[in-house]
């Protein structure tokens, strides 16, 4: 059943991982989507053809997350395509992973204008641009709760902001019945955290169901939570990790 048939949504950094299963359920329910990507131009046109293929209507926009006003013009630019907006997605992220004395104030600016002031960015334009009974959902991490070993604080301190940012989103933005939510992936198949990395089994001790997840377990969540019938949920934290923080 197409839930989001006639909805237009944007998902940033949707050309691979879990911004690209995003994408694909999204298609599937019905909406019409925008997504971004940086470098992975020809996965974003991969994507793009295999959706266009079933039917769908997909877009692919070129945007940087740490260049300021580039989210915003890939919104207005799925807006002018589009016509309207009625979902947002922030999936975009950045992980620099090292001993702490050796990082760089640099490594922070670019850990924060991604994974932090870029998603801000987006909600501004949301919220000037969303229709009523829209949604905002965005992809934090199990970090914000719990950091396991070394080398993760700032990834830590950046997607921790997401919390505060998605609760108090959800007052501004509820009296035009628009949802906010947060969704914390713990270690999830990707390139970006491979199940047969030098790391994996440490995560895996850490689960309560010692495997690891699939994109398509966090694009399930966000489906329900960009579906009409969610209207309830707002300013909710959704953490999807196999018990890693339980």
């Amino acid at each position: 059943m197409e839930h989001l048939k006639n909805k237009v949504a944007v998902v940033t950094g949707g050309s691979r991982g879990i911004g690209a299963a995003i994408v694909k359920r999204l298609a599937h329910e019905g909406a019409t989507v925008a997504f971004t990507y940086v470098n992975g131009q020809e996965k974003a046109n991969t994507l793009v053809s295999e959706l266009t293929e079933r039917g769908s209507k997909v877009l692919a926009i070129k945007a940087d997350n740490a260049i300021e006003g580039e989210i915003t013009a890939a919104i207005q630019k799925a807006i002018t395509t589009f016509g309207k907006l009625d979902i947002l997605v922030n999936s975009a992220g950045v992980y620099i992973g090292k001993p702490f004395e050796e990082h760089t104030l640099a490594d922070y600016d670019i850990t924060m204008s991604v994974n932090v002031k870029a998603v801000v960015e987006a909600c501004l334009m949301a919220a000037k641009k969303m229709e009523n009974s829209g949604r905002i959902i965005t992809i934090g991490s199990n970090m914000a709760d719990k950091v396991p070993a070394a080398q993760g604080t700032l990834y830590a301190m950046s997607k921790s902001a997401l919390s505060g940012l998605t609760k108090g989103l959800s007052r501004d933005l509820g009296p035009r019945e628009i949802t906010v939510n947060l969704v914390q992936p713990g270690p999830i198949n990707t390139d970006m955290n491979p199940e047969t990395s030098e790391h994996a089994d440490f995560q895996r001790s850490l689960m309560a169901i010692k495997k690891y997840g699939k994109p398509e377990h966090i694009a399930d969540v966000v489906a329900y939570l960009a579906n009409p019938n969610s209207g309830y949920t707002t300013g909710s934290i959704i953490t999807i990790d196999a018990g890693t923080t339980s």
